[in-house]
Formats: C-alpha cells, structure tokens, sequence
C-alpha cells in the first residue's frame, strides 16, 4: 500500500527540519511526501531542499490559506492512504506508517486515527496535553468527540467520492472533513492504540480562546453544511473533552 503524507509549511524555519526528519526515519518503504509551501519568505525552502530527495513534490506558492493549501496537496497524491503530517509535527517513531498500514490491513476499514501528544516547543520531550481518542463509536460525535486530525488516515478513494477540505470554513475544515466521512457517510475507522504524532503547542492549531468562539460557530456550520442534526450539548461537550488531556500523561 503506497501512503502519501502531505506538509503544508509557511515561514518555518524553526519547525520544519525535525518534521523533515521524522519522515525519513520512517521504515515503511512505500511513502510519497507531498509538500505545500504558502511562499514562505524565511530559510523553510533551503532546508527543505537538504531532504529534497525524500520528498516527491515540492510546492511553493501563495495560498488562500492552511485548507487551500491541503487541497493542493491531495490534487497531487497518488497513495491509497494519505495523512498529514504539517510543519510543527513530527510522527513519534520511526514505524509510525509501519503501524498505520498493518493496522489497517487488518481491517477493512477507510479510516484510520491514533493518539497524538502536543509537546513544549522549546522542550519536545515535555508533554503538555495527552490526547487518547479511544475507539470508534459514530454516536460519539454527538457528545463532541472528534480524532486528532494530524493522527488521522484516509483512503484516496474516499477523498475521490465525497470530496476534500471545505475551505469555507477557516478553522473546522478539519472537523468538518471528518464529520462528513465518518458520520455522514458512515466510512468505517479503526483505532490505533498508540501515539503518532506529537505536536509542538504555539502553531496554527493552537486556537486562542477567541479562535475557540469562531471554531465553536463552524463547529454548528459544519452540522448544517451536512444536513445533520447535533444535540444541544454536542459543541459544549467539544471543547469541554480537552480538558482532560491536560491531566493525562
């Protein structure tokens, strides 16, 4: 199974070498690194180019921002499997995509999502928040469950029949895309056990407590965007989950 993971990077320098790095310590052999650079005006190209020849296409370009940028990238994927691995993440080992493809083997299902850490940027050996999805249950959604997007897989095939990022929306897209496979369509998911990804706290899916009030208006927008129905507690209980992850380790 050929798995594409696409970077969308602007302006960092700071981030994306170690980003670089984890995917080529990566010991699965068949992995296509697609990666959307937005223009960036600081020293992101020149070390891109070091690892240039583990990455299949390089893309640098003005964007209408990170969803824009994402459907850039899977216009150009040709794996059954794509993830997204952006510039401030790293996967957690080196058989991270190993474990995503036998996992997903083993199933039949279109989906596949992990657990993810988000780690101190200046110290990535501290964890901040401990972010344990748990197994899949559709009605979950209901009571404000979502899966870490950068711990999150979907077949190409997917993707080709129901569509990519609504870039509409500027801060749910995500949510969004996964309401829309998983309850919506009902594609089946399986859970890895395990972290994936850890993620430095401080980058673009960060949100301050006013971004969280606009998520909180596309969270209702991508319900209706759908033609679903949420309860009244679901985008109360979204937000609330998190804190729990703050207390994990």
């Amino acid at each position: 199974m050929k798995v594409s993971i696409i970077t969308v990077a602007y302006n960092a320098e700071d981030t994306i070498e170690d980003t670089l790095k984890s995917l080529a310590a990566q010991d699965y052999p068949d992995i296509e690194h697609i990666l959307i650079d937005g223009g960036s005006t600081d020293a992101t190209l020149d070390i891109v180019r070091k690892y240039e020849a583990n990455i299949e296409k390089i893309v640098s370009e003005p964007d209408n921002g990170i969803y824009d940028a994402m459907n850039k990238g899977l216009a150009l994927c040709s794996g059954e499997l794509i993830g997204i691995l952006n510039s401030d993440d790293t996967y957690a080992d080196g058989s991270v995509i190993s474990d995503v493809v036998g996992t997903l083997r083993a199933s039949s299902a279109d989906a596949l999502y992990a657990d993810l850490d988000y780690v101190d940027r200046n110290n990535p050996e501290k964890v901040v928040r401990h972010w344990v999805s748990g197994p899949y249950k559709r009605s979950a959604f209901l009571r404000g469950w979502m899966p870490p997007h950068p711990a999150f897989f979907l077949k190409k095939s997917a993707y080709d029949a129901y569509g990519n990022f609504n870039t509409d929306l500027r801060t749910s897209a995500d949510y969004e895309l996964m309401l829309r496979m998983l309850y919506k369509h009902r594609l089946e998911a399986v859970y890895l056990n395990r972290v994936i990804v850890k993620m430095k706290t401080g980058g673009q899916s960060n949100v301050s407590f006013r971004n969280r009030l606009k998520s909180n208006r596309e969270d209702r927008a991508a319900w209706l965007i759908n033609g679903l129905k949420p309860r009244p507690g679901t985008f109360v209980l979204k937000p609330l989950r998190k804190i729990g992850q703050f207390f994990r380790r």
